[in-house]
């Protein structure tokens, strides 16, 4: 079917997706996250690609009767598996207007609009993270691309520490880059290593005992490349239990041997919005770049990710293309498509504008210190519990704690958290995951939704408790040993 032939179809299709959006979005706060059937449903769609289409309508139909209960309702106030926000209302329209614009955000010249909401959103995040004015950024599709493109960056700088453009020559002349951190570095900055061709597995590791990056080791492993140009990741939040390394310090030891810093800080970097948590970020304004992301707890939708360097010039170095049919690279105007990975971008910059507009800097501090009383709110009712455990303090949004039943033997603790959160996967009352951290297993809910409410907390843990209470109940037991046999 030809849809020129029924170019009427759109706003109807539109109109059935709004009113869909009004009991979708009514219910989102109660509805389960997560269908008994989802997988079913998933398995729904398939089969030959169709010759004639079913038009538009039927298809829309088609989509929402078994879409909506084969997705994951991620952006409501019970999601906790991984660290992702839901959308702001400003960001949720925001969105839908990005989708009827339909922008190439590459540059200027492809749409004024979304280079200049581009240019004064990367302003308005470097104010509310209080980093320099002077820096640059460049939104991207997530965390993973914004150390990408923060790494790469710092890969070009440190060829031409030793008198290479990489981005011209690439890395066949030079030895490998040393690279350093710690047990907390995330397995998007290790992802973004490998595609860069530094290597995943060559991180040198200067943790200390807690895990986190130890300033006297790093100190040690950049005295012995003896003035070698290396580059540092730090980490602004771990993604276990939240946790952040010392990086004013880091900054200090960083650059006394000419080395890179870049910090991760795809959630922690908002630890800066509030007074109650700003120390934890201290030292990030000292990075050479830093990475974030919006689809977590600035609540906007997917996708989008944002890198700030202290130096455009490396961006532009790797980046920029040099082509007759585009804009010069010197061009006054932005051209976003210049400064990272992409030239086709969706334009994300109309939900991070919308929102930081909508909500402004209390908005957004509000937003966070909920999420930071949910996390404490959480922490209290775990050690006030006698079938709970707090496996490690939480300074931030992620309290890491496990079921653990005083008649429960430790070492079947592990087997028992992992069947509950089988059990809550499938429930989908809540939607939480565990984590392993130093040979423990327990479960480590965050807190970056800006609809989540105590209320919400408080069923996270009824609803561990009840899956855990069940699941005992249904082990066999032991048969009572004889007396004195």
């Amino acid at each position: 079917m030809d849809p020129l032939a029924v170019p009427d179809e759109s706003l109807a299709a539109l109109e059935r997706i709004f009113t869909e959006a009004q009991e979708y979005l009514a219910t989102l706060g109660d509805a389960p996250v997560r269908a008994a059937d989802s997988d079913e449903a998933a398995e729904r769609f398939g089969g030959a690609l169709p010759e004639t289409g079913i038009g538009t309508p039927a298809a829309i139909d088609e989509l929402l009767s078994n879409g909506l209960d084969a997705h994951i309702r991620s952006s409501g106030p019970r999601f906790f598996h991984w660290v992702i926000g839901g959308a702001t209302p400003a960001a949720l329209a925001a969105d839908w207007l990005t989708s009827l614009l339909d922008q190439n955000a590459g540059g200027w010249e492809a749409t004024p609009l979304a280079a200049r909401l581009e240019e004064v959103s990367v302003a308005w995040l470097l104010d509310l993270f209080r980093l320099p004015e002077d820096w640059s950024g460049v939104l991207t599709t997530g965390a993973t691309m914004a150390n990408f493109t923060g790494l790469a960056a710092a890969r070009q700088w440190w060829g031409e520490q030793q008198g290479v453009d990489v981005a011209a020559a690439g890395l066949a002349e030079l030895p490998a880059m040393p690279v350093v951190s710690s047990r907390f570095i995330h397995v998007s900055a290790r992802k973004a290593l490998a595609m860069l061709g530094s290597g995943r597995d060559r991180i040198v590791d200067c943790s200390g005992p807690d895990g986190a990056l130890e300033p006297y080791a790093l100190d040690a492993a950049l005295k012995a490349l003896e003035g070698r140009p290396a580059v540092v990741v730090a980490n602004a939040g771990e993604v276990n239990a939240g946790h952040f390394e010392p990086i004013r310090q880091i900054a200090d030891v960083a650059h006394t041997h000419g080395a890179w810093l870049h910090v991760d800080g795809a959630f922690g970097l908002f630890a800066r919005l509030s007074p109650r948590t700003e120390q934890l970020a201290d030292g990030v304004e000292l990075a050479d770049s830093v990475a974030s992301d919006g689809h977590k707890w600035l609540n906007v939708p997917q996708d989008c990710g944002f890198t700030f360097v202290r130096d455009k010039a490396h961006l532009r170095k790797v980046f920029a293309v040099d082509a007759a049919y585009l804009p010069d690279v010197e061009n006054e105007r932005p051209s976003f498509g210049y400064l990272g990975p992409e030239m086709s971008r969706r334009a994300r910059s109309l939900a991070v504008w919308a929102t930081l507009r909508a909500y402004g800097r209390d908005g957004y501090r509000a937003i966070v210190e909920r999420c930071l009383d949910n996390a404490a709110h959480l922490v209290r009712l775990v050690e006030e519990a006698d079938d709970m455990e707090l496996l490690l303090p939480a300074p931030l949004n992620i309290v890491f704690f496990r079921y653990r039943p005083p008649d429960v033997p430790e070492e079947e603790l592990d087997e028992l958290n992992l069947r509950i959160e089988e059990q809550i996967l499938t429930d989908g009352r809540v939607y939480a995951g565990t984590t392993r951290w130093n040979g423990v297993i327990g479960f480590r809910p965050a807190f970056v939704n800006w609809r989540t409410t105590s209320a919400d907390v408080d069923l996270l843990l009824e609803t561990v408790r009840e899956l855990g209470s069940t699941l005992r109940a249904s082990r066999p037991r032991a048969a009572p040993v004889p007396r004195g046999a």
